[in-house]
């Protein structure tokens, strides 16, 4: 995965969720099964997208860097959205930069591949949740999903839909008879030895 993935999560974000940023959309409402409104689960993925950024920009080792996105209270769900956008686009810069071999930390040393994926993935899964929350069907692409399920979650059944797939890999639903998961973690950091 790379840069364009994540613009184009981003796009998929901005049709989705673009048109419902006025009344009488409640940003307040909480965004799908998570325990965050539909605004803070925007602001999170601007959040994590910077992050992100951050991280392939200053390649630090062990560690993440020490700052936060604060996205200012007063800001509409449009606004959120302009920053999520401001912060997507930083991260799809950062990769287009970022030379193959670049290593930065994410539970261990990350690639740009890993970076690109969990963007895409942040991006896909709280536009689903946000999506829910506003009462809008929508399901993320197949194709971004399955790239997204190659670098993150090897271990992925491949039982039909990647869409599908993806929402039971993070707990968001069953697949073909199998439980909704109760936790889960993608693997990011890559083995160089």
């Amino acid at each position: 995965m790379n840069g364009d993935d994540v613009r184009a999560a981003l796009g998929e974000l901005l049709h989705a969720l673009g048109p419902l940023t006025d009344a009488p959309h409640d940003w307040t409402a909480p965004a799908g099964p998570l325990d965050w409104s539909c605004r803070e689960t925007a602001a999170h993925v601007a959040h994590d997208l910077l992050g992100y950024a951050g991280q392939l920009a200053a390649r630090p080792v062990g560690r993440y860097l020490p700052f936060d996105l604060t996205v200012h209270p007063e800001a509409g769900p449009a606004e959120v959205l302009t920053v999520v956008t401001a912060a997507g686009q930083l991260l799809a810069t950062a990769l287009d930069a970022a030379p193959p071999g670049l290593r930065a930390w994410h539970h261990g040393p990350c690639d740009p591949p890993g970076f690109a994926a969990m963007g895409v993935a942040e991006t896909l899964l709280h536009t689903h949740d946000i999506a829910l929350g506003l009462g809008l069907p929508w399901e993320p692409p197949a194709g971004l999903c399955a790239g997204v399920l190659g670098r993150l979650f090897p271990e992925a059944p491949d039982d039909g839909d990647p869409a599908g797939v993806l929402l039971w890999c993070t707990g968001r639903g069953e697949l073909n008879g199998r439980p909704r998961r109760a936790s889960w973690t993608w693997r990011a950091a890559v083995d160089d030895r």
